[in-house]
């Protein structure tokens, strides 16, 4: 049997990968977590064959953050992130940490299960994109890497010098980035866009 740890600090999510796992008769969950530290520390302690966590877990705990952690200790675990969230940055630094795949939660069972019987057996499984939501006018889709991360840093209530500097541009290609930001969404506000990248989940700087 492949020992899992299950990490959501929803406890119906919890519950239903649970059932889902032990009605496959492949997996046994060995422990389950609503909070992303705690189960680091268990995995750490007693390691286990897959780790399926959230990255948004209670307490403000990333479960991101926790993976690399994992993956430092015991890079032969392998963990599935999954997420309800359309936050742009999630599937980037999921693989940036060694996170073998990626589930979003509006899949079904079958697509679960495929998952992870599929990352057992050495594949690494992302979705081609994430979900998309709406910032004024615009799609999620239609903003580049690079506009996604002027976003970011307006988020967090960075002035266009401090923009420039963390992201090596001059003061000018940041004001133009945002022109092109405003031109699509129909804001004129630099705070109308963080409200409503925040407000639909595209942006979540905390985790």
């Amino acid at each position: 049997m492949i020992k899992v740890i299950l990490v959501d600090d929803y406890r119906h999510t919890r519950e239903w990968c649970a059932r889902v796992l032990r009605e496959s008769g492949r997996y046994e969950v060995v422990a389950s977590f609503s909070n992303a530290s705690n189960a680091a520390l268990a995995c750490l302690r007693n390691p286990v064959d897959l780790v399926v966590m959230d990255v948004c877990t209670e307490d403000g705990a990333s479960g991101l953050t926790n993976a690399e952690k994992i993956k430092k200790i015991h890079p032969e675990t392998r963990i599935v992130i999954m997420t309800s969230m359309p936050e742009c940055s999630f599937q980037k630094r999921a693989r940036a940490v060694g996170c073998e795949s990626f589930w979003y939660k509006d899949m079904g069972e079958v697509e679960f299960l495929d998952i992870l019987d599929r990352t057992m057996m050495g594949e690494s499984v992302y979705p081609e994109m994430a979900p998309t939501v709406r910032v004024g006018n615009a799609d999620s889709g239609e903003f580049t890497e690079r506009e996604l991360e002027i976003i970011r840093e307006l988020v967090l209530g960075k002035a266009y010098q401090e923009i420039a500097v963390d992201m090596n541009l001059s003061v000018n290609t940041v004001k133009e980035h945002i022109k092109h930001i405003y031109a699509k969404t129909g804001y004129t506000k630099s705070l109308q866009v963080v409200v409503d990248a925040v407000g639909h989940k595209l942006i979540l700087p905390e985790f």
